[in-house]
């Protein structure tokens, strides 16, 4: 079936999306590193990679050449833990990332990160890489035409800093920190471990979101738990809900938005192909969902890259993709005023653009 933008060049496509300004809400920090930045601390550093250039680096830390597959997927953050040698590297990449998100005119962004990620294999305190990405953040928003909050992500199977990583959120609040994410290996780790303590920081005034349904077989029951039990009010991914329609009822009636990654759910083979991804059965079902890039290094993408997936793969329609840009508007984990401002802003600015 012929896309009904298909008498225009991917060239004008890719110019008008790229111009559109952007929101994004699902973007891990440790994912969305310059490859090229990678090789030159590779070889400021002894990282036990031989020769180390972009190309033999690329098969280690993104999926380009790979089979889809969710281990093989995560497995590349496993690699990537290894860069944070220093303070200088912490300091570099964070900046980098942001900078990047505003080339790409993405005007609002909420960057998660897991500071034991950058603290663990160097023998780093948690308290200092956390201080390390917010001042290289902060710094960055002042640099550049971008907003930017900041999300601390758990890992499924390192409960043990749950406690603390939750503290550092709370202590960091002033400073651009607004919630907590789970993330990982949702087949192996169940989230009960972190239901406590994900019922305490709601409490003391941070959001909740939690990746579940990432994956194949990753039951549409984990979306349910991270709704119910955790007290998220947005989901990583959340693919799995479509072969359930009693979960894709809560979400709606919940209100609660979907960071959906497509290109990231065809390399973790929670889909088959493009065409099967279930964004536009979603929105038109009524569930509220966005459009995310996930880990632009992991999958080799942009934003942009990913709305015109959308446009020319996956159904979606201008007007339908501004609808899920201000949903992401409306999602952000803003105060209420702050957020409202946002919203509107985005609703007046999209107005300006056409295809």
């Amino acid at each position: 079936m012929k896309n009904k933008y298909f008498n225009q060049t991917v060239s004008n496509i890719r110019t008008i999306l790229h111009a559109l300004p952007k929101v994004e809400l699902h973007r891990h920090l440790e994912g969305s590193v310059r490859l090229s930045t990678l090789v030159e601390i590779a070889h400021q550093t002894k990282l036990g990679i031989p020769n180390v250039g972009i190309e033999n680096l690329r098969p280690l830390v993104q999926m380009v050449g790979h089979e889809p597959d969710f281990q093989e997927f995560l497995a590349k953050f496993t690699i990537l833990r290894e860069f944070y040698k220093s303070r200088e590297a912490v300091l570099r990449i964070a900046y980098e990332v942001v900078a990047d998100a505003a080339y790409d005119n993405i005007k609002y962004l909420e960057l998660r990160f897991n500071p034991v990620a950058q603290a663990a294999n160097q023998g780093f305190a948690l308290e200092e890489v956390t201080d390390w990405v917010v001042t290289a953040v902060n710094k960055a928003q002042d640099d550049f035409d971008i907003q930017v909050r900041l999300i601390i992500q758990m890992g499924r199977h390192e409960p043990q800093f749950a406690r603390k990583l939750a503290e550092l959120a709370l202590a960091h609040k002033h400073k651009g920190i607004v919630g907590l994410d789970l993330a990982g290996d949702e087949k192996r780790f169940s989230a009960g471990k972190f239901i406590d303590i994900m019922r305490w920081a709601k409490g003391q005034g941070l959001h909740i979101t939690s990746h579940a349904g990432e994956c194949s077989n990753c039951p549409a029951s984990n979306i349910l738990e991270a709704v119910e039990e955790i007290g998220a009010t947005r989901i990583g991914h959340g693919i799995s809900a479509i072969h359930d329609s009693k979960v894709v009822n809560l979400l709606r009636q919940k209100n609660i938005t979907l960071e959906i990654c497509p290109t990231s759910n065809l390399h973790t083979k929670v889909i088959e192909n493009i065409h099967q991804h279930p964004l536009l059965n979603f929105h038109r079902a009524g569930v509220l969902v966005t459009i995310n890039t996930d880990d632009p290094l992991i999958s080799n993408i942009t934003l942009t890259d990913e709305y015109l997936l959308a446009i020319q793969e996956m159904g979606v329609t201008f007007s339908e993709l501004k609808a899920m840009i201000v949903n992401a508007a409306k999602a952000t984990f803003l105060p209420p005023t702050e957020r409202v401002k946002l919203v509107s802003w985005f609703i007046k600015t999209l107005q300006q653009y056409h295809m």
